[in-house]
């Protein structure tokens, strides 16, 4: 089944989802044959490392599998995404990314060197909590503030961690007449660090920015979720500022194409049983950074990617 396609295959979509729904006897019985390569593009010490690091930890913990994680980073997930393509269909090696690997990252990239039907959709494991944040210090309490900041003529520095973020910053900018100096950083960690530092004066971040925020060194401004931060409620969202678009995005784990059944319903029921375990420590920094799990797979999880991707081509046309 292709994502072009998906639309129309209600009898396949509804295999996929008997197949999600009947993993029980078969996932609890799948064991990895040897070591597990878990492939992380995302930079060592960031919050998304840090979840992937851990559930691999809690999967060795109480399922007794051999996880070997390694960043394999670049063009927004790309440089993984094409590696872990080539790799074999046996469980034996995944990878983690977001959502926007597979949609905004995978259009925008120059030759990209892979498709969405390239890899089978094994679990989500959170949402982002994206935000644009600042610091406390600057005053400001919703982006609001910093429009009427810009309209005032001061310059805006924004940070952003991918080229879909910079261009909805440019939707915000079109519908409200003014102009931010966007610049773009990669990873989430090294715009929070700009932002502390004092480099840029806001900055799209997700979810890691939680901790400055409950110590109230950080403001959350705005969410660019569907729905309101978790951690700050009072703040507006994109769609409530008359923005359609979706800055959020999914951490999940995705593995090469054509895996089998009882191999992926295997990891993503052993990466649930983690995530809904809030005894362990993957569990809890999950619930602090992002809000708590969010666990998609089968027909949904498929259904979310090809979603993903027609929003992204709505929004690059729009930001030509």
């Amino acid at each position: 089944m292709t994502f072009k396609s998906f639309g129309n295959c209600v009898a396949a979509a509804g295999i996929a989802g008997a197949l999600a729904l009947g993993a029980g006897p078969a996932a609890a019985a799948w064991k990895p044959a040897g070591p597990i390569n878990l492939m992380i593009a995302f930079a060592a010490g960031g919050g998304a490392d840090t979840q992937a690091r851990l559930i691999a930890t809690e999967l060795e913990k109480t399922k007794g599998w051999k996880i070997i994680p390694q960043n394999v980073t670049g063009k927004g997930g790309a440089v993984m995404a094409r590696k872990l393509k080539t790799q074999p269909s046996d469980g034996l090696t995944i990878g983690i990314a977001v959502t926007e690997t597979f949609g905004y990252n995978m259009l925008a990239v120059k030759k990209a060197g892979y498709s969405a039907d390239d890899f089978t959709y094994v679990t989500t494991t959170a949402g982002s909590q994206m935000g644009i944040v600042a610091k406390t210090s600057r005053g400001w309490k919703t982006i609001q503030d910093v429009i009427a900041a810009a309209k005032a003529g001061k310059t805006v520095k924004l940070g952003a961690m991918s080229a879909k973020l910079a261009d909805i910053a440019y939707t915000i900018q079109q519908k409200y007449g003014v102009k931010f100096n966007t610049v773009v950083f990669r990873g989430g960690r090294k715009v929070l660090n700009a932002i502390t530092a004092g480099d840029v004066d806001v900055g799209w971040v997700a979810g890691i920015q939680a901790k400055g925020v409950r110590a109230g060194d950080l403001v959350n401004l705005m969410s660019g979720e569907t729905t309101r931060l978790k951690i700050s409620p009072d703040v507006p969202t994109l769609a409530e500022l008359g923005i359609p678009y979706d800055a959020g995005a999914k951490f999940l784990i995705v593995a090469p194409k054509g895996i089998p059944a009882d191999a992926r319903n295997g990891i993503a029921d052993a990466i649930a049983s983690v995530l809904n375990d809030k005894s362990t420590k993957a569990a809890k920094f999950v619930q602090r950074a992002f809000g708590g799990p969010q666990l998609i797979s089968g027909a949904a999880l498929e259904k979310l990617i090809a979603n993903g991707i027609a929003n992204s081509k709505t929004l690059m046309a729009a930001t030509q």
